[in-house]
């Protein structure tokens, strides 16, 4: 599965910031309808890396042409796991995923690829020959809560993400839950959309008067996983 390529801003939101522009999205945008009753669902990734920590320094660094891997799941529910590597190109995202089983994802944290190399989803081949040829492992842990709202217009979709927690990785997360710390108290703005941003989104994050965001979760689960 891949996803057409998108514009990005993240912004982090002081509690004040938090609790108007929540109040703001509740009154005139619908909440994406797969969350359930509660409007929020629980986000858990396992990112990975290599020794030199190369998706964490072309992040860092603003490199214009930067790839990262993730395992993810949601609501702690391990029968739903989704790998995925995400892409950044002159500003623009985009995805490229498959589904792997939970013995698929256990075997993969105990360093067994072999599998993968012959698979027939290519993002799985992917690491694996990436895992070989540039060392990249399972690195972080990664949980918080998203509230997601969506916008047809632009095919906007807009996240608020809160208690954003961390832990290093161990091959036996499936099985133990990890012990998470916080990384940071921010709450994190994201606004993503397609060929054009509408007008209305745009006051109702302020996102005119914020700038240009480059906030990175994997990158502030880094300054306390390690």
């Amino acid at each position: 599965m891949a996803s057409p390529l998108r514009h990005e801003y993240k912004f982090r939101l002081s509690p004040g910031e938090y609790a108007g522009l929540r109040s703001r999205l509740n009154a005139l945008l619908s909440h994406d309808p797969h969350v359930g009753p509660s409007g929020e669902y629980k986000l858990r990734s396992v990112y990975f890396d290599n020794p030199e920590d190369k998706a964490l320094r072309e992040k860092l660094d603003g490199t214009d042409r930067r790839e990262k891997f993730r395992l993810r799941w949601y609501n702690n529910d391990t029968s739903y796991l989704v790998l995925e590597k995400k892409s950044k190109e002159h500003g623009l995202c985009g995805k490229t995923g498959c589904r792997l089983t939970r013995e698929e994802a256990d075997r993969l944290f105990h360093g067994d690829t072999g599998w993968m190399k012959n698979c027939d989803r290519e993002t799985a081949r992917e690491l694996a020959l990436k895992m070989e040829l540039q060392g990249l492992r399972p690195r972080t842990v990664v949980d918080y809560l998203r509230e997601p709202f969506v916008f047809a217009p632009g095919n906007v979709r807009v996240t608020l993400d809160r208690e954003i927690r961390s832990a290093s990785f161990f091959p036996d997360l499936l099985e133990n839950p990890p012990l998470l710390l916080p990384a940071g108290h921010s709450v994190i703005l994201e606004v993503k959309y397609d060929e054009f941003l509408p007008e209305l989104i745009r006051d109702i994050t302020g996102l005119n008067s914020r700038g240009t965001g480059a906030f990175s979760k994997y990158a502030a689960a880094r300054e306390i996983s390690y």
